[in-house]
């Protein structure tokens, strides 16, 4: 199932010369692109992780960005960044290559995504291999085989 969600949302960039809410943005371009979600939705992820901290680092080099559910919100999805370089996450106690931006609907309709990407990311054979992979494929068969 979370293979079905990512396939066509997984980017890698070198990641230099960015900040944290560059990469949110371009993490979020795949969802942007298919209309699955609209701006005012990444608008608000990043000001809710100025307000709040970096309560989203879910993880050793993971962000999980997500906002409430808006009505510019238009269907469940998922996308992920993987980063070469490190990026600080608000600040340099929280270094991230792993980006990923979830959008739900309702508070209930992304729960099936959540619990699915928390046993990958619960994996840290995983994760490891995930962030020393070099194409989308590699972490597509990644997800697919976890």
């Amino acid at each position: 199932m979370l293979a079905e969600y990512l396939k066509d949302n997984i980017q890698i960039i070198d990641g230099g010369g960015i900040d944290w809410q560059e990469a949110i943005k371009i993490s979020a371009k795949p969802l942007l692109e298919s209309k699955s979600i609209q701006e005012e939705y990444v608008d608000s992820i990043i000001t809710i992780a100025k307000k709040e901290g970096p309560y989203m680092n879910i993880g050793p080099k993971i962000v999980l960005a997500h906002a409430r559910p808006l009505k510019s919100t238009k269907k469940v999805s998922l996308s992920l960044l993987k980063t070469e370089k490190k990026i600080s996450f608000i600040d340099d106690n929280h270094d991230a290559q792993l980006w990923f931006v979830l959008a739900a609907v309702d508070n209930e309709s992304h729960l099936d995504v959540i619990r699915d990407l928390s046993r990958l990311l619960m994996n840290k054979e995983a994760v490891s291999a995930i962030l020393n992979s070099t194409t989308v494929e590699e972490i597509i068969k990644i997800i697919t085989e976890e």
